[in-house]
């Protein structure tokens, strides 16, 4: 079921996206070569817990932890790993859900550690470019399709990289994973069609190669995430938004300035 919110709960859902916001913006400090990526778990812990929030990811289907920390050719739901150490020229995935006071948030963003390649960088710049086309998309009597259709139109059609199938975008609220499925792919004018006051994710996960992804297993076995099937790097960007009568409005915003005409007023 799609649940329309009222101002109320989007504004609920506002500040739990503030406090996700927090996390990635003091990231940008904490990730750097020669860090474990469990020291990012335990910032993000740390700094949730410390504005009275949870973190949404943890227990969540036997989910140990509060992020999701994915490295170069990872594409998702990594797990932190004290034994992994950052190296310069790395790219790192850092996904979270956070609950403020029963009020989810869901957003993920792409770290540069030292100096990386300029094909990293521009994967980068791609993916996050992505993002705001879909997020363009997003507005009242569009489909569902437009906005896949814009990011694989863009990613695939005129960079040539590989937009992941298999892991997508969906409706949050009141729990982080609701409907309506938000594919990053898709055809123009075709699925749902968007209705002010709903809740959505929208989070391309870009390859620099093939769209196609594998599962793999940490070294214990106790979990398994998605890379790249042929090894080349991936990114991601996400955030969470509304779709207002005044266009979409992103509910985790890490900089008021360059999503000045995607806030809410």
């Amino acid at each position: 079921m799609i649940t329309i919110k009222s101002a109320r709960e989007i504004e609920k859902m506002a500040a739990s996206g503030a406090v996700l916001a927090g996390v990635h913006k003091g990231l940008r400090d904490i990730i750097k070569p020669s860090i474990s990526s469990w020291e990012i778990e335990r910032f993000a812990n740390k700094y949730i817990e410390e504005y009275g929030a949870t973190p949404s990811e943890k227990g969540f289907e036997g989910y140990k932890y509060a992020t999701c920390v994915s490295v170069n050719d990872e594409v998702a739901h990594a797990i932190p790993r004290k034994e992994l150490i950052l190296k310069n020229g790395d790219i790192v995935k850092v996904d979270m859900t956070v609950n403020l006071d029963g009020f989810e948030s869901d957003s993920c963003w792409t770290y540069a550690v030292g100096d990386i390649s300029p094909e990293a960088k521009h994967l980068m710049d791609v993916t996050k470019k992505a993002l705001y086309l879909g997020i363009d998309q997003a507005v009242v009597g569009n489909r569902i399709g437009d906005i896949g259709h814009a990011i694989q139109a863009y990613t695939e059609g005129q960079e040539h990289m590989g937009d992941v199938r298999e892991l997508i975008g969906h409706g949050i609220q009141p729990t982080m994973h609701e409907q309506p499925n938000v594919p990053n792919y898709g055809e123009a004018g075709h699925g749902l069609r968007l209705r002010a006051g709903m809740t959505i994710t929208i989070e391309p996960m870009i390859n620099l190669g093939t769209w196609e992804i594998i599962t793999k297993e940490v070294a214990d076995k106790s979990w398994n995430y998605y890379a790249t099937a042929d090894g080349s790097l991936s990114a991601q960007y996400e955030h969470t938004l509304v779709i207002t009568d005044d266009g979409p409005k992103i509910l985790t915003s890490q900089d008021p300035e360059f999503d000045k005409d995607y806030l809410l007023s």
